[in-house]
Order: structure tokens, then sequence, then C-alpha cells
């Protein structure tokens, strides 16, 4: 597994968690919304990729974390 976080453009409310494959949702001071956790693989990834795109949020950044 691999750690990602991904940002978003606005503050998502915690009821995305489920739908976003369980990552955790942190709402920056900012105005955006940082999404982190673990991903199985990469179609686990695109799953989640697909969930931002579904919701309508615009996607900022991904990256990998350690």
């Amino acid at each position: 597994m691999t750690r990602y976080e991904f940002t978003v453009a606005g503050h998502l409310g915690d009821h995305w968690a489920t739908r976003l494959g369980g990552l955790r949702i942190t709402h920056n001071p900012d105005g955006t919304t940082t999404l982190a956790g673990a991903v199985r693989d990469q179609a686990h990834l695109h799953g989640i990729l697909a969930a931002i795109r579904d919701i309508g949020a615009d996607l900022l950044s991904l990256h990998t974390t350690p």
C-alpha cells in the first residue's frame, strides 16, 4: 500500500469519506480540503480519482507521503 494526499478546492463534508475510499478528510484554513490515507493499488487510486470527479470537486494536487 502507498499513502497518498489529495488536495481539492473547497471544504468537503465528512459524509464523503466513505465515497472517497475511507480517506481522512481535513479542512485547511485556505479553503481547501486534504484527503489522506492508504491506497491499496492502482485500481483503488483510479476509483478515488473517479469519485473526486463524480462529486464535482476540483483536484488541486496529488502526491505520495511516507
